[in-house]
């Protein structure tokens, strides 16, 4: 036995963007970037970001395409997936994504919007449940 776990705080890069599975399941995917700020031994300051591609699943999926926007902040737990896959070119392609099962929202809207009631300020939040919260 195992542990696969992801534990990222950021911001999303861009709207969610939602699809549905055969079976009819929504699935939602959206982009998570992560900043670092360090020293090196010179005394330069120097930014690094990390992106990381998310995809939710069910309820979650959709709670996340109705209120997560582009630069919303967010907790997101998950396992890392990889695939693999062949492009139109015939080439094998590998992608590595969190397949989360939590959301959190940690903020009230797209960054610059706080909550003083501007655009994307909900109020409370919703509940954001994980795939493992579901009945099937």
């Amino acid at each position: 036995m195992g542990l696969n776990k992801m534990l990222v705080i950021g911001n999303l890069g861009g709207d969610p963007e939602m699809r549905y599975m055969p079976n009819g399941d929504p699935v939602t995917s959206f982009s998570v970037a992560t900043n670092r700020r360090y020293t090196t031994r010179d005394g330069e300051q120097r930014e690094e970001t990390e992106w990381f591609r998310v995809t939710t699943w069910r309820q979650l999926a959709e709670q996340c395409n109705q209120y997560l926007t582009k630069g919303r902040r967010v907790y997101v737990e998950g396992r890392l997936k990889t695939s693999t896959w062949t492009g139109q070119d015939g080439q094998t392609r590998i992608t590595v994504e969190i397949d989360a099962n939590q959301v959190v929202f940690l903020d009230s809207g797209p960054m610059g919007q706080g909550g003083e009631g501007g655009e994307g300020d909900m109020g409370a939040e919703p509940p954001t449940r994980g795939k493992d919260d579901l009945p099937w």
